[in-house]
């Protein structure tokens, strides 16, 4: 009978050679080379800068006397060091895989130099473009600086002399620095209403007499006659229409720090314009002057711009003066881009389903920011004419896309203009389009069909 000392030294055997056995099975399944799972080698895991340094002492790039890191010698120019990618390259194969041939280790060094030399090449590119870029921008401020500089010591001083001067007009068409823009705008703006800080504080606090009102007397605003309750949601819609406005800035919705200033203007305006009230569009409006001027500035802005024949026009919904606006145009539009007038005549896109929103916004809506400020610029410098201009403008940078399209895509694309539009691009096809037709200029043509309105265009006749 065996003693126990005998079984425990036969079991320990039997496990131990299962056990090589099991492993013997394992490693012979195909499966398991083919998923990489090979247990690694015996010995000390080798260090990927290691690696790569032993590579550079044998091709030479390392020698006695060099003490450069790796990192010095191979990555000088750049600002990263694919360790990882090196030793992946460079590193022997694994000892269950044939050895390397010395050809294929040749290519991969070769490999590998390439990528360096690529990375290192498109490091300088980008480098390069970053300098362009910073050197443009430092010459586009240095000339907003010395415009700021003329404006302010040359032009503003001398106002009623230099304001229609052939230099000032160059000047006003190229952009006004932003510094003076709110002031340049006032003055080409006028005051012919006679609007003072005191009005705008009578209108302001009549305004928020009437919002308390409404909070106060809400169920009997019922009773109240129509015209009555007209004013009163028209003060309920700027509440609604403020956070639709500039909504990517974030600073005129609740809690943004214009939201209080915009909304006193436009309450102020319904109390200082009751007949007119709050149309849909003027939050725009009110929303650019304030990021140009102060808030009683900028209310006395709004009025007068408001107060212009056209605005006044479009904002009243004045049915007949409306139709000659869109009948003038459509004057300029055949003489000057015959091939897309008589496209969109073909296609029944008529100019109220796209002008509509531009001028009731002033292109502020429509237009990135900055490209619509510049469109002010000139507007106060031309008056209603030049936001006619710009849509003839839009149309003509846009006309080869556009006479591709039908009714429903030309009415998407020009309702909802490209997020990126070239300011320099866009004022050189303003620039192109000839406000003249057969020797008449926008007013006479304007004052034409308003004397004849059968001449004018069906446009709002569907």
């Amino acid at each position: 009978m065996a003693t126990p000392s005998l079984l425990l030294y036969i079991d320990r055997s039997l496990f131990a050679r299962r056990g090589k056995d099991n492993r013997s099975v394992e490693q012979r399944d195909a499966g398991w080379k083919l998923f990489g799972k090979v247990p690694p080698r015996e010995g000390p895991v080798r260090d990927p800068k290691r690696i790569q340094k032993e590579y550079e002492t044998k091709s030479g790039r390392a020698g006695p006397g060099n003490t450069t890191s790796p990192r010095q010698s191979v990555r000088k120019n750049l600002d990263f060091e694919p360790l990882s990618t090196t030793a992946l390259i460079l590193e022997d194969r694994p000892a269950n895989l044939p050895a390397k041939p010395e050809e294929e280790a040749q290519k991969h060094r070769q490999q590998y130099e390439e990528m360096v030399a690529q990375a290192k090449k498109r490091e300088l590119k980008e480098a390069q473009k970053r300098k362009k870029q910073l050197e443009d921008r430092c010459k586009i401020e240095d000339s907003i600086g010395t415009a700021a500089q003329t404006w302010n010591q040359e032009i503003l001083p001398n106002w009623s002399t230099m304001c229609t001067s052939r230099r000032v007009r160059d000047l006003w068409w190229q952009g006004i620095p932003p510094s003076v823009r709110g002031k340049v705008w006032s003055l080409a703006v006028g005051n012919d209403l006679n609007i003072t800080h005191e009005l705008y504080n009578i209108c302001l606090a009549r305004a928020k007499e009437k919002w308390r009102n409404m909070t106060a007397l809400a169920p009997e605003m019922e009773a109240e006659d129509a015209g009555s309750s007209d004013r009163e949601s028209s003060l309920e819609l700027i509440k609604l229409d403020i956070s639709r406005t500039f909504p990517h800035l974030c600073i005129f919705q609740k809690g943004g720090p214009y939201h209080d200033v915009l909304h006193s203007i436009l309450g102020a305006y319904t109390c200082y314009r009751p007949d007119v009230g709050y149309v849909q569009g003027m939050s725009f409006i009110a929303a650019v002057l304030i990021l140009n001027l102060d808030t009683a500035d900028a209310f006395i802005a709004f009025a007068n711009l408001l107060n212009k024949p056209c605005q006044m026009a479009f904002f009243r919904v004045d049915h007949s003066l409306m139709l000659t606006y869109f009948a003038a145009f459509e004057v300029f539009f055949e003489e000057n881009l015959p091939k897309l007038f008589a496209h969109f005549k073909k296609n029944n896109l008529t100019p109220d389903i796209y002008l509509i929103d531009w001028i009731f916004t002033l292109y502020s809506k429509s237009l990135p920011l900055d490209l619509a400020c510049r469109v002010w610029d000139v507007f106060c410098r031309d008056g209603e004419e030049f936001l006619f201009r710009t849509a003839l403008g839009l149309l003509r940078l846009y006309q080869e896309v556009l006479t591709c399209m039908d009714f429903i895509h030309m009415a998407q694309f020009l309702t909802r203009l490209p997020d990126l539009i070239p300011a320099d691009q866009l004022f050189q096809h303003i620039a192109a389009v000839h406000m003249t037709s057969r020797n008449r200029k926008w007013a006479q043509v304007l004052l034409a069909l308003q004397k004849d309105p059968e001449r004018g265009s069906p446009v709002l006749k569907r």
